[in-house]
């Protein structure tokens, strides 16, 4: 039987030991956390994810997930920019994000997994770690943004970009009469949407130079339209990163044995919420091109280098600060809503959208 190592449990990398595991490979999973388990808030989980899962065997996502209502876009002063009811567009599902992890792992028949292993270096084809080597048929590294496996693979890449930006994420115990969506300001979004079990994840950007720890999400957001307030009040832990995207153009995603998936591979700013989803879909393609892995490259680095690049040009819109722009920025979603839901009801009604 021939064998496999992902470095990295996260969501990308217990799918991806999931989908080679059913593949029928040996696979043994490396993981720095002293646990197996997944830290956060809620995550978004697109249609074309949802079905990825489904390929890998996982079950019961949409059950423990509650679809997102497409309520739209506010102003802080809570008059609207934009209601998505009419748009037609696809929504994803809400599900938190430690919930996610365990629907995949419990799939696990054989897989192997190390936890409290911090893997500091990949030499000769070989993964190290605390003075051990690994070797395996198929090295897989899903070992996030900053990936020890590719910074040894392509040691001349400069890898992760500063956005600019920093988020913060949390989870509300608190019953509200809204249906989420975000609100943009000047340098500053809020969004929010409701998970299954009634609660609220919510998630804030705030322009700011990298490195600064305990910023006040009160000072930036407590003013805003309700329930933005009450909603911070019913929070508990807030969670706090800066963003950081991988430079383009990305690197290859194979090279010999050894493939990059997930966070490793692509790591995206969160303003399509589409990076978990994305390492997901990694995961269910790469068992399909294991004879062949140049193929897996050729079929996930151009989807993902456009999901990169999106990503980034609507943070750049969404965290404008100029007061001029970011009232000709409002004007044109408006505008361009209202073209758009004319194209949905047209399509509805079985006309061209033209």
């Amino acid at each position: 039987m021939k064998t496999a190592i992902v470095v990295g449990a996260g969501i990308g990398g217990v799918a991806a030991a999931l989908g080679l595991e059913r593949a029928g490979l040996r696979v043994t999973v490396l993981e720095r956390a002293p646990e197996l388990g997944e830290v956060g808030a809620g995550i978004s989980v697109w249609p074309s994810a949802v079905k990825a899962l489904e390929e890998l065997g996982v079950e019961g996502v949409e059950k423990a997930a509650v679809e997102s209502a497409p309520a739209g876009m506010r102003r802080p002063d809570g008059r609207w920019v934009l209601r998505a009811e009419a748009l037609g567009v696809e929504v994803p599902v809400m599900i938190h994000r430690a919930r996610l992890h365990e629907l995949i792992t419990e799939r696990f028949q054989g897989v192997s997994v190390r936890t409290g292993v911090t893997v500091d270096g990949f030499v000769d084809g070989a993964v190290r770690a605390g003075g051990e080597e690994f070797r395996a048929d198929l090295i897989v590294a899903a070992d996030g943004l900053r990936s020890v496996v590719r910074r040894a693979l392509y040691p001349a890449y400069d890898g992760p970009r500063y956005a600019g930006y920093a988020a913060y994420r949390g989870i509300a115990d608190i019953e509200v009469d809204d249906g989420g969506g975000e609100t943009w300001g000047r340098g500053r979004r809020f969004g929010f949407a409701r998970l299954i079990d009634g609660r609220y994840y919510w998630y804030a950007t705030e322009n700011r130079a990298p490195g600064v720890v305990g910023a006040d999400v009160w000072a930036g957001f407590g003013s805003w339209h309700d329930p933005i307030p009450k909603l911070l009040e019913a929070t508990g832990e807030v969670l706090q990163n800066d963003i950081y995207d991988l430079r383009l153009p990305l690197v290859p995603f194979v090279q010999g044995n050894v493939v990059l998936l997930g966070d490793a591979a692509h790591a995206m700013t969160p303003n399509l919420g589409r990076g978990a989803c994305t390492a997901i879909e990694d995961a269910a393609a790469l068992p399909k091109h294991l004879k062949n892995l140049k193929a897996y490259d050729a079929e996930r680095r151009p989807a993902a280098t456009k999901l990169v690049r999106v990503s980034r040009t609507i943070g750049r819109v969404g965290q404008l600060d100029s007061g001029l722009l970011c009232g000709i920025r409002d004007g044109a979603i408006t505008l361009g809503g209202k073209l758009a839901g004319v194209r949905a009801r047209k399509r509805a009604v079985g006309q061209s959208p033209v």
